[in-house]
């Protein structure tokens, strides 16, 4: 048994300590807005943030993250940027088969935390590592400048 602060809470998570954050979000907490995209954490679909950095959780295993803050996409709705993110993401009409989004918006979500005035190299680093299949980069950026002049 392994406790995990999730969104804020102390949650109990029975299962081994080598376990990736993903699989213990989705199949033992049935927290499913984290999505499995390659297993590999070249995808960035599996985004959350492990002490408010934006980590790849189909790697990361739980033991990493005891004693740490562990936020998820189910958490954004109610945090002052997430939802600014989110909000942005739907003006901009981003998603198309909006598998990504979620992991996107994780990592938007970490680099308008930390920096309120991105350039387009910023955004670009910080989103590098997640591919949206259906090309929608240009939408992503837009989404992401919108944000941060919504948090200005």
């Amino acid at each position: 048994m392994v406790i995990l602060n999730i969104n804020g809470r102390d949650t109990q998570v029975d299962a081994d300590p080598a376990t990736p954050i993903l699989w213990a979000l989705r199949d033992n907490l049935n927290m499913t807005g984290t999505k499995f995209g390659c297993g590999a954490a070249l995808c960035g679909a599996c985004t959350v943030h492990l002490g408010g950095a934006p980590i790849r959780s189909c790697v990361t295993p739980i033991s990493a993250a005891v004693g740490q803050k562990i936020t998820t996409i189910e958490a954004m709705e109610n945090d002052k940027v997430g939802k600014a993110v989110q909000d942005a993401w739907v003006k901009h009409d981003v998603p198309q088969c909006g598998y990504c989004q979620s992991g996107q918006v994780m990592s938007a979500a970490a680099l308008l935390k930390t920096n309120r005035k991105p350039t387009d190299a910023d955004i670009d680093g910080a989103m590098a590592g997640n591919i949206c299949r259906c090309g929608t980069y240009q939408r992503i950026r837009a989404a992401i400048k919108d944000a941060a002049k919504t948090l200005a």
